[in-house]
């Protein structure tokens, strides 16, 4: 095994010290190995530790990575960047997840393709915690009517929520992310108006793992400190040309 294998397990040794600090069991909280930009090698290494879903950021490269890994026994793919409805029929061809839903018209969108696929697909509502005007995703009022909005959709099973926190040094302004993201959790367990169920709480990324662990991350997304540095986001295209 190369690199990919001793980072992955660096990095599950981290969720696993957040966990014991938080007083939490590790098998609550899974590894999703984020590949955007990376080749087959790396990918097939995190595959060949025993991690059969990958998270890509761009439907198209993620779309070619299930194309030319169909063969491989289990291996599944969630996407968790901003989908444009324009994708909506690729995500519903191979994704098992979605990450990042924040509008009705993706629902709809995605809905019919699914119901023409005769597929379900298994959704995270993406929440903007920090209130960052860059940033997708739902302010944190307005996602108990969205999620209550998504009950027709039955080929969208709703999970749970995702965020990015904001990126920041001062690790209190981090914290408050995941803690409004803890508190909404609450709210969507107790409403019984809101489509789906709310288990699982996709926060955490290479930088801010630890905290995110300790306010309830279900499901923490890594690409960097497993894949390493990402210095063009063409690299993949380059490796199969």
């Amino acid at each position: 095994m190369g690199d990919v294998h001793s980072n992955l397990q660096a990095v599950r040794d981290r969720i696993d010290e957040a966990c014991r600090l938080a007083g939490r069991d590790p098998a609550q909280v899974r590894l999703l190995p984020v590949s955007k930009t990376h080749g087959l090698g790396p990918i097939r290494e995190a595959y060949d530790a025993g991690y059969h879903r990958m998270g890509e950021n761009r439907v198209q490269e993620a779309l070619d990575k299930w194309e030319r890994t169909r063969d491989w026994p289990g291996i599944e793919w969630a996407v968790i960047g901003h989908l444009q409805t324009n994708k909506a029929r690729e995500v519903a061809r191979f994704a098992v997840e979605f990450q990042a839903l924040d509008s009705l018209k993706v629902a709809r969108e995605l809905e019919k393709r699914l119901q023409a696929e005769g597929r379900a697909l298994d959704v995270l509502v993406q929440v903007n915690s920090s209130a960052e005007p860059q940033k997708s995703g739902l302010d944190p009022a307005d996602v108990p009517a969205f999620a209550e909005q998504l009950r027709p959709f039955d080929s969208l099973r709703v999970r749970g929520l995702m965020t990015l926190a904001v990126r920041s040094a001062d690790r209190t302004q981090v914290a408050a992310c995941f803690e409004r993201m803890r508190d909404l959790q609450e709210v969507l367990r107790q409403d019984d108006r809101a489509a789906g169920s709310y288990d699982e709480l996709s926060m955490g990324m290479s930088g801010d793992l630890d905290l995110a662990v300790a306010h309830g991350s279900t499901c923490v997304r890594v690409g960097r400190a497993i894949f390493g540095e990402r210095t063009d986001r063409n690299a993949y295209w380059k490796t199969v040309e």
